[in-house]
Formats: structure tokens, C-alpha cells, sequence
């Protein structure tokens, strides 16, 4: 019954599609996990665009994230 369980859970976070939570400053970012987008409105990025941060790699001290200007209109939500 857990293996079911766990394999269904799996699917359900599989199937659904990463959205981007959206923050004005970047030190309100208190943690980011693997595969989320963060979008930060802080005025840093030429005007049209918004920083996307986005968790790309687990390490020894804890997830790596990397920071890019992207447009506005195809940013994540």
C-alpha cells in the first residue's frame, strides 16, 4: 500500500507544472527547492523584463539557484 502511495505522489508532483511565486525584494527569499522559479520584481532588470531565480542544482550546502533577467510576458506564473 505505501509503494502505491508513493507512486501516486510521485505522478501528482510529476504532473504539475512548476509555477513561480513572485516577490519584490530577493532577500525575502527564505529557501528555494530544486525545479522552483521565483520571480523578483526589484527594478534590477532592463524595463520588460523581471528576474527569474530558479533552483538548478542540490550541493553539500544546499541548493544552488541562478539568477537571469527574462520577459516579462513568458516569465512563469
Amino acid at each position: 500500500m505505501r509503494i502505491v502511495l508513493l507512486v501516486c505522489g510521485a505522478l501528482v508532483a510529476a504532473l504539475n507544472p512548476a509555477s513561480a511565486d513572485m516577490v519584490t525584494r530577493e532577500s525575502d527569499i527564505t529557501g528555494i527547492r530544486l525545479g522552483q522559479h521565483i520571480l523578483v520584481d526589484d527594478g534590477t532588470c532592463p524595463t520588460g523584463q523581471i528576474k527569474d531565480i530558479t533552483g538548478t542544482k542540490l550541493t553539500a550546502n544546499g541548493i544552488t539557484a541562478v539568477r537571469k533577467c527574462v520577459d516579462r510576458k513568458t516569465a512563469r506564473r
